[in-house]
Formats: C-alpha cells, structure tokens, sequence
C-alpha cells in the first residue's frame, strides 16, 4: 500500500474499509484478530466521528497498518476542517 494523506474521519474510514476488504477480511474476522466487536469496526468504518482513538489502533493493528504523521506539504483552505 502507498503512502496516502487523510485529513478526515470519513476518509480514514473509507480508506481503513478498503483496505480490510482487500486483505478478504470481515469485519467479524478482523475483529476477532485483536478481541473487539464486529460493530465496533462497523462504527469505525461508518460513523467515525463517534469511535475511540484505542478502537482505531486495535483495527490497524488487525489490518498489519500503522500510522504515520508527517508535516504538511502545502497548506490547504482552512474551512476543509
């Protein structure tokens, strides 16, 4: 997987469910990898805005991802957030 900017909860969402869904995985399966609930996953994958920060790294961690942060490469409209 490349390297891919997300600067929203909903594009994190979309690009953590693609990615899951390209490793074959369900969301019953990548959840019993790191002892969480389906609808967990379920939550982080459509209503992002309300998952925890531990949530997040429990689905990464089931989906071998990690998280990087880097400084901006350009500054965007300041609205976008």
């Amino acid at each position: 997987m490349k390297s891919q900017a997300v600067r929203t909860p909903m594009q994190l969402a979309r690009l953590l469910n693609g990615q899951r869904k390209e490793r074959g995985l369900s969301q019953k399966t990548a959840a019993a990898k790191v002892g969480m609930a389906p609808k967990t996953i379920s939550a982080l994958e459509n209503h992002p805005d309300g998952s925890t920060i531990a949530s997040l790294f429990k689905l990464l961690s089931a989906l071998d991802l990690e998280i990087l942060l880097q400084q901006k490469l350009y500054v965007e409209d300041k609205e976008f957030w």
